[in-house]
């Protein structure tokens, strides 16, 4: 139970800006979950890595493109790899395609953060007056 416990807290001593990675899948939450997970997490610390295996691949480009086109992020790095995996019908080895996406902030994120949460208010007294 000792090695359990040790291990755990070993995790991630290394590897400091794997707290603000999102493995992405394409089968659990919707895009746009992600999308404003990314955004809290660039609030939080300046920058976010997407990561995502196999058909998730299309839905990580899609958030980042997203993030981009509204003037949140820009690209700092794009990294793709292959990672061997268990075949879980067939129980043989399986390449999986790997991409993982590293976006920082813009230099007006903070800016289009704040507007969109006044939009936000604006529309919610809106609707209460009516």
């Amino acid at each position: 139970m000792e090695e359990i416990t040790e291990a755990v807290n070993n995790i991630n001593i290394s590897d400091s800006h794997k707290k603000n990675r999102i493995q992405v899948s394409n089968t659990k939450k919707p895009l746009f979950f992600y999308v404003n997970l990314a955004k809290r997490y660039m609030q939080q610390h300046n920058e976010v890595e997407l990561s995502a295996l196999g058909m998730a691949i299309a839905t990580v480009v899609t958030i980042a493109e997203i993030l981009k086109n509204n003037g949140l992020a820009v690209e700092k790095k794009i990294t793709t790899s292959t990672v061997d995996m268990k075949d879980e019908s067939r129980g043989r080895p399986v390449q999986k395609a790997k991409i993982e996406i590293l976006l920082g902030k813009t230099a007006n994120f903070d800016e289009l953060m704040a507007a969109a949460a006044e939009e936000r208010e604006a529309g919610g007294d809106v609707e209460e007056q009516s």
